[in-house]
């Protein structure tokens, strides 16, 4: 169920409502009675429930340690980084 805010065009209050989407719009404001309008927005955000998008359900993060770049002089050149890993 989906959370409407309104607006009331007498006094200016706004306030949510907890409906239906098959409720009808609420007519008048709870604080004044004056005329009460539903706003247009941009609705709510997704909402995951339960056991599914977390990191489990994707393949398996490759070992960075296994594609670490390869040198063929690894460890032989003072600029290489690879050569302070193997220190």
């Amino acid at each position: 169920m989906p959370t409407y805010e309104y607006e009331c065009s007498k006094c200016a209050h706004r306030f949510e409502k907890f409906q239906n989407m098959s409720d009808e719009p609420l007519k008048r404001c709870p604080s004044c009675g004056g005329k009460a309008e539903r706003l247009i927005g941009a609705g709510s955000g997704i909402i995951f429930k339960g056991s599914g998008f977390y990191q489990t359900d994707y393949k398996k993060a490759k070992n960075p340690e296994r594609e670490a770049p390869s040198c063929p002089k690894a460890g032989e050149c003072k600029e290489c980084p690879l050569s302070e890993k193997k220190k």
